[in-house]
């Protein structure tokens, strides 16, 4: 079977007051809570991920990422299977599962890229949370369609944090009444520029 790379992205929900509350209660840190991955369930991609094949990866990936502090990943999905440590924005600070979910606590750095993650959540930007991992995939029994399950050979390398408009239902916004309507991509340009600015 030929490895590639697969990409899954969910919508990352979190209000504007938990953002908030977690910046105070956390000197200054942004730390948020949510769904990671789902089990068992077709997703946008026509992917189902066994839960034997997640439990398998997530066990690992707890024992050898998250415990260890180095559970990192970037901001948007690079098209690679290494964690650029330049564009590294959070760090998955524990995960456990609620049935098919994969819950994960996730700590926002003060690096270039998680500033600029931060700036979005507090801005209430759409944002999406994307597992990034190697393996492959076999369709599935017939009168599935074009559904297709990933293999026990899959390698979970990372979650990260995207805007990604070609996948429906995949973002999350942080609720905020007082923010004035604007362009997105101008309210992007002006957080990127006010935060290059120090």
């Amino acid at each position: 079977m030929n490895k590639k790379l697969l990409v899954e992205v969910r919508p990352f929900e979190i209000s504007r007051q938990k953002i908030d509350e977690s910046i105070k209660e956390n000197d200054g840190r942004l730390i948020v809570k949510g769904v990671l991955q789902r089990a068992e369930s077709k997703n946008q991609n026509g992917r189902v991920y066994p839960r034997e094949v997640l439990l398998k990866e997530v066990s690992k990936y707890l024992e050898e990422q998250v415990s260890e502090r180095r559970a990192l990943g970037e901001l948007d999905h690079p098209e690679s299977s290494v964690v650029n440590l330049n564009n590294a924005s959070h760090n998955i600070i524990e995960m456990h599962w609620d049935g098919d979910d994969l819950l994960g606590t996730v700590e926002v750095l003060s690096t270039p890229s998680g500033n600029i993650l931060k700036e979005l959540f507090k801005s209430g930007i759409k944002l999406g949370i994307s597992s990034r991992g190697l393996g492959s995939v076999e369709p599935m029994r017939e009168g599935e369609g074009d559904t297709v399950e990933v293999q026990p050979d899959f390698e979970l390398i990372a979650f990260d944090f995207v805007s990604n408009p070609s996948t429906h239902g995949a973002f999350m916004r942080p609720v905020n009444e007082g923010v004035e309507k604007q362009k997105p991509e101008s309210k992007i340009e002006s957080i990127i520029n006010s935060i290059m600015r120090g």
